[in-house]
C-alpha cells in the first residue's frame, strides 16, 4: 500500500489490502464503497460490502478471504485508535455502535446518507492534505468529529436503537477492554470479570444483555472462539499447544469447547 503520512494518526488510501496487517493493528478502518463490491469474512461470518455501503472495522485481524470485484473502488480512512477516542463526540451511543459493528461492520446507506458520507470523507481528506494550515491538527480533529457524528446518525437511523446510560457505557467499555487485553485465555468465568469491575456477575450479565442483546458469557466465548479459530488455522501448532495456551483443564474439554462454539471438532475445523 502507498500510504500518505503528513499526519501519522490518519492514513488515507484507495484499497483495503493492508487492513489485516500488523501495521494497521492500532488503527480503525473507515471505508466507503464507490463502485463494485467485495465479499469477505469477518468475525466468523460472511458479508458483502457493495456500492454506497459504509464499512467500519475496529479489528482488521478479523477480516479474511477478501474477494473484490474487478470494478471495486473504495476510499479508506484509517484513524489511530487514540485519535478516534479523542475525536469521538461525548455520547454514550458510541458503545452501542461499537458492539453492533463487531457483529456486522457494514452499514447500508441510502442516497442522501451516501452523499453526506462522501462529503465527510472528502472533507477529512482535504484537511489531511492541507498541511500548510496553521491549525492543521485541530482542523483534522473537527473534520473527523463531524464524520463520526454522521456515522452515529447513520447507525441510529438504520438500527432505531436508544442510547445507553453513562453507567452502562462505562461498564461495557471496561468489560471490552479486559477482553481486548486477552485475559480470556486464562479467565472465562463471568465472575472474574465482574470482580475486576467491582460489580456482581448478575449485574454484569444484565448490563451486557440490555446494551448488546447478548450475555457476558456470550462475549467471553465469542472472543475465545475467534482466537482459537485463528490458531487452529496455524498448522504449526498442535491441539495440545493451543489447549495449553487457553488454560483448558484437559484436551477433552478443549475439544468440547471447540465443538460447541465452532460447530465442529478441532480436526474437522483444521481440514
Amino acid at each position: 500500500m502507498n500510504y500518505q503520512k503528513p499526519f501519522d494518526k490518519l492514513i488515507i488510501t484507495d484499497n483495503l489490502s493492508g487492513i489485516a496487517s500488523p501495521e494497521m493493528e492500532g488503527y480503525l478502518a473507515h471505508a466507503l464503497c464507490l463502485e463494485g463490491h467485495m465479499d469477505f469474512d469477518f468475525n466468523g461470518r460472511h458479508f458483502t460490502f457493495a456500492t454506497h455501503d459504509l464499512m467500519i472495522v475496529r479489528k482488521g485481524a478479523l477480516m479474511e478471504n477478501m474477494a473484490p470485484s474487478d470494478d471495486f473502488h473504495v476510499m479508506v480512512i484509517y484513524i489511530e485508535a487514540g485519535f478516534v477516542e479523542h475525536c469521538t463526540p461525548q455520547s454514550n451511543y458510541g458503545m452501542k455502535g461499537q458492539l453492533a459493528l463487531f457483529m456486522n461492520p457494514v452499514i447500508n446507506l441510502n442516497d442522501a446518507q451516501y452523499n453526506l458520507c462522501l462529503r465527510d470523507f472528502q472533507g477529512v481528506k482535504y484537511r489531511y492534505e492541507t498541511t500548510g494550515f496553521v491549525f492543521y491538527e485541530e482542523s483534522i480533529r473537527c473534520a473527523v468529529q463531524l464524520m463520526l457524528l454522521d456515522f452515529f446518525d447513520f447507525h441510529a437511523y438504520n438500527c432505531r436503537q436508544d442510547s445507553i446510560t453513562p453507567q452502562y457505557a462505562s461498564v461495557m467499555s471496561k468489560f471490552f477492554a479486559l477482553l481486548d487485553s486477552g485475559v480470556y485465555r486464562c479467565h472465562r468465568e463471568v465472575s472474574y470479570y465482574a470482580s475486576e469491575l467491582c460489580i456482581t456477575p448478575k449485574y454484569l450479565s444484565e448490563i451486557c444483555k440490555k446494551v448488546s442483546g447478548h450475555s457476558a458469557n456470550f462475549w467471553i466465548n465469542r472472543y475465545t472462539s475467534l482466537d482459537i479459530s485463528r490458531l487452529l488455522r496455524d498448522k504449526s501448532l498442535s491441539f495440545v499447544q493451543i489447549s495449553d495456551l487457553f488454560n483448558f483443564s484437559s484436551p477433552g474439554y478443549f475439544r468440547r469447547f471447540v465443538q460447541n462454539n465452532l460447530g465442529m471438532s478441532p480436526s474437522d475445523y483444521r481440514r
